[in-house]
């Protein structure tokens, strides 16, 4: 039985911000017009291609947006998304690379080998290149590509940069996260380096510019030095609002009454981030392509709650399978939607833009088969029924298996103890460790004179290892149905085991020492030859081998401690 423990809010605070009576279950105001779901969308009739920008913002929790209720400052996003369709059912996945990758490909994790954790510095390894991309299907439609912001599907080999992907040109950064400033990332102690790069060349002269600014201006002169009458795509990836926690002052200032600083300064990134997307739907405007053009908007995951983010009232958070971690901010901004001003309960993944932005540009899908992604610009145009009817949210063999979980437990055809999630219909299943399970409230209701936020924690007892949710009901995950509905818990896990049967070897290599910054200028880059670049392309890195480098980092850790201790006592004596 589940046991409650509500700290530092009642049911009547919860009610006052209206929470709990936020129904949201509630239908589009127009009304979905019935299609055949496994029907093949059309591309819509445009007298040309649309502009297509593409805007992904890193770490952005679900409820740090105005339009759900949040003290952040964000009206731009307010208004592009309230003037389009708000997608109020849209899944991405947990954390960086899994939703980049899919978002790049329009293909699951399983499908890409990339199914666990993500792409690190020092890993020989990068998105698949035997995989034809979004930007790549573009080109062949005719359109200029741009990528601005972070990449994040690995570089080990130039083969793998983004200007060797798709992208005619590319301003960001290659890694996970860097200071905002200065561009340096460190993967480890003493593994630092610098990380903005212009094209494939390291772009040291752009060093103390705040990367939300310097993209938002590299945007904008992209859209002027091209012509509005050749069709063009931006690919927007924020580095924002992601950690190291920094902002310019004037954007802190707006929020010094917040009490919480985490929260002050990650505020002050979201506003600052909104006020770069104003500048750039200017320049649409500006420059002759807003009146063609589709904007997305899209984050990558679910807010990190220890650094300033929020998914309340969701439950868990960035890098957990729970909704606070899968449920992702989405809409979409266009003149040439025809059933504008509306929420969309249409359910949509991060793998459909794929063929959705495909078949907008008339390109060509028929040499990509089997794709996971769906065309859903019909369920977003014209509020038809999204032609999807679930999601694989992940199998992560890798992952630390669930202590309980057991094949007894998965009906004898799954192991409850892998980390998975699938949803099929209006029903939820997670297996596995699905990650933190707390609900989080707005870290600013309270003065925190001694804790960072006050939480909703639930207790599921020792021995869980299946959840299942309806999740049309009940959005936030509180009431477990996997007792009460073993039917449905066992065709779940049928659909587990058919996915899992097509998915591909999980890449996951070790890491290699030639990678370090200091063999490379002093700059993350490309390090790998052809020569000996298939040597390190394995597959995934044995458990042994992972936590034996684990155990070694400790062990430095303490020498380098024992060695400081001894200087300083014997400067003592």
């Amino acid at each position: 039985m589940a046991i409650y423990a509500l700290t530092g809010f009642s049911l009547v605070s919860l009610l006052s911000f209206g929470y709990l009576s936020w129904d949201w279950m509630k239908p589009s105001l127009v009304a979905d017009v019935a299609t055949d779901p496994m029907e093949k969308s059309l591309p819509p009739t445009f007298s040309r291609p649309p502009h297509i920008i593409f805007i992904l913002t890193d770490d952005q929790g679900y409820h740090d947006v105005g339009y759900h209720g949040s003290d952040i400052q964000t009206p731009t996003l307010d208004r592009l998304a309230a003037e389009g369709v708000k997608l109020e059912n849209y899944y991405i996945q947990p954390i960086c690379t899994p939703s980049r990758s899919q978002l790049i490909t329009g293909r699951y994790q399983i499908h890409t080998g990339l199914q666990h954790s993500i792409i690190r510095p020092r890993q020989p390894n990068c998105l698949p290149l035997d995989q034809v991309t979004l930007p790549q299907k573009l080109q062949e439609a005719g359109y200029s590509t741009h990528m601005v912001g972070k990449w994040h599907l690995g570089f080990y080999k130039k083969e793998c940069l983004p200007t060797r992907r798709g992208f005619d040109t590319f301003l960001g950064s290659l890694t996970g996260n860097v200071d905002y400033y200065t561009y340096d990332n460190c993967d480890g102690p003493g593994v630092c380096g610098y990380d903005l790069h212009e094209g494939e060349d390291v772009a040291w002269d752009q060093s103390g510019k705040y990367s939300t600014v310097l993209y938002a201006q590299r945007v904008s002169k992209i859209l002027a030095s091209h012509s509005a009458k050749e069709p063009i795509f931006i690919y927007v990836a924020f580095q924002a609002v992601h950690t190291p926690l920094q902002s310019p002052k004037e954007y802190i200032y707006r929020y010094r009454s917040m009490g919480n600083v985490a929260r002050r300064k990650y505020a002050a990134m979201v506003t600052c981030m909104d006020e770069a997307v104003k500048n750039i739907t200017w320049a649409l405007k500006k420059y002759g392509y807003y009146d063609n053009s589709v904007i997305v908007f899209s984050t990558d995951n679910g807010g990190q709650t220890f650094s300033g983010g929020s998914n309340w009232p969701l439950r868990g958070r960035k890098g957990t399978y729970w909704e606070g971690g899968v449920r992702g901010i989405g809409f979409v901004h266009s003149p040439l939607i025809k059933r504008k001003r509306r929420t969309s309960w249409a359910l949509v993944h991060i793998t459909d833009w794929y063929p959705t932005l495909v078949s907008l540009a008339r390109g060509n899908l028929s040499n990509v088969p089997d794709l996971d992604g769906y065309n859903v610009w019909p369920a977003i145009s014209e509020g038809k029924e999204s032609p999807r009817t679930e999601i694989l949210h992940n199998i992560d063999p890798l992952y630390n298996h669930a202590k309980y979980g057991s094949l007894e437990d998965g009906f004898g055809i799954w192991n409850t103890a892998v980390q998975a999630s699938i949803r099929v219909g209006e029903w939820k299943l997670l297996t596995g460790d699905p990650g933190y399970s707390d609900w989080i409230p707005p870290q600013t209701l309270t003065n925190f004179p001694g804790s960072w936020w006050n939480l909703e924690r639930l207790t599921d007892g020792p021995k869980k290892s299946v959840w299942l949710f309806n999740i049309t009901a009940d959005p936030y995950e509180r009431y477990d149905l996997s007792d009460q509905r073993p039917d449905v818990v066992k065709t779940l896990l049928m659909r587990l085991v058919h996915y899992n049967r097509t998915a591909i070897p999980v890449r996951y290599p070790a890491e290699n020492p030639r990678a370090h910054p200091d063999f490379n200028g002093g700059a993350w880059g490309p390090w790998a030859s052809e020569d000996d670049a298939e040597e390190w392309e394995g597959f995934e890195e044995p458990l042994k081998s992972r936590n034996k480098k684990k155990k070694c980092k400790i062990c430095k850790l303490r020498s380098f401690f024992r060695k400081l201790n001894t200087r300083l006592m014997s400067n003592r004596i």
